[in-house]
């Protein structure tokens, strides 16, 4: 497969596939996965980030688990809509992975997706710093997921 846009995704997908978000960080990567109907994202995982082939390894084992056959990943724009070292570094993520596997790969702009989800679990669950600093990233990945999803479905209709 290759990087597709969005909009491509699904055709390359076989029917009732889960789809795998991913908010990749420094430290870690953020692990959604959504419903065989592509309707819903939910938070799956957090992987430490270590060696890419380990990190790799660990994101393939849990997209087998769930049946998942491609992946969204966040890419963090700049404000003005331009790319910086993170959104380089992500699409080289993309690029890692397509040497291992034969997957479908698209971004989903996700501008403010941990700040969002910060915001969420302070003001409205209350959530201290430890709690948020160990579910942030999956949630994060849901939120990139979620929005990816939408705009599926915004566009099918």
């Amino acid at each position: 497969m290759a990087i597709l846009d969005l909009l491509d995704l699904p055709a390359a997908l076989p029917p009732y596939a889960p789809i795998v978000g991913l908010d990749p960080g420094e430290k870690t990567i953020g692990v959604a996965v959504s419903d065989v109907t592509r309707t819903v994202a939910s938070p799956l995982d957090t992987i430490r980030r270590e060696k890419f082939t380990k990190d790799a390894e660990a994101l393939f084992k849990l997209m087998e688990s769930r049946g998942a056959a491609g992946i969204v990943i966040g890419l963090p724009m700049n404000m003005d809509g331009t790319e910086g070292a993170r959104a380089q570094s992500n699409r080289a993520l993309a690029r890692n992975l397509l040497r291992l596997r034969d997957i479908p790969i698209a971004f989903w702009d996700e501008r403010l997706s941990t700040a969002a989800v910060t915001r969420v679990l302070i003001d409205e669950h209350d959530v201290n710093r430890k709690r948020r600093g160990e579910v942030v990233d999956k949630m994060a990945a849901a939120w990139i997921l979620q929005g990816a999803l939408e705009r599926l479905r915004n566009h099918q209709s």
